[in-house]
């Protein structure tokens, strides 16, 4: 079991997500924006994976920029990114250090795939 911060912009995959998450026993918080996302790690003492969307709000580099500044602050952190894109070398260039990706659509089960075999968060037994 972990703590999960997702970071979303679309209200529904955000809620979904986090819902199911928390169905398998994971801890979690969530957030709509970067700057939430960042807030998140001021008051929340454990955060073990950060799930974000590579593009926030129209921005193409977002997520990535994001999972840079919250790495700096939590260098243990693990980064599993998600996108509706392609994913090209200049963003694969851009990704941080223990991070992967997920690419939409994806169901719930392979959310969960991606955290246990990139990160090792298992669900609750």
């Amino acid at each position: 079991m972990g703590t999960v911060l997702i970071v979303e912009d679309e209200d529904q995959v955000r809620v979904l997500a986090e819902s199911y998450l928390r169905e398998q026993g994971h801890q979690t918080v969530s957030a709509a924006t970067p700057e939430e996302a960042l807030a998140i790690f001021e008051v929340v003492d454990r955060v073990d994976v950060m799930f974000t969307d590579v593009i926030l709000k129209g921005d193409i580099h977002a997520g990535l920029e994001l999972a840079k500044e919250a790495v700096q602050r939590r260098p243990e952190l693990k980064v599993l990114f998600t996108t509706g894109s392609s994913v090209t070398d200049g963003m694969k260039a851009m990704m941080v250090d223990k991070s992967a990706v997920l690419e939409k659509p994806y169901t719930v089960d392979q959310l969960q795939t991606a955290l246990t075999v990139h990160f090792g968060i298992n669900p609750n037994p």
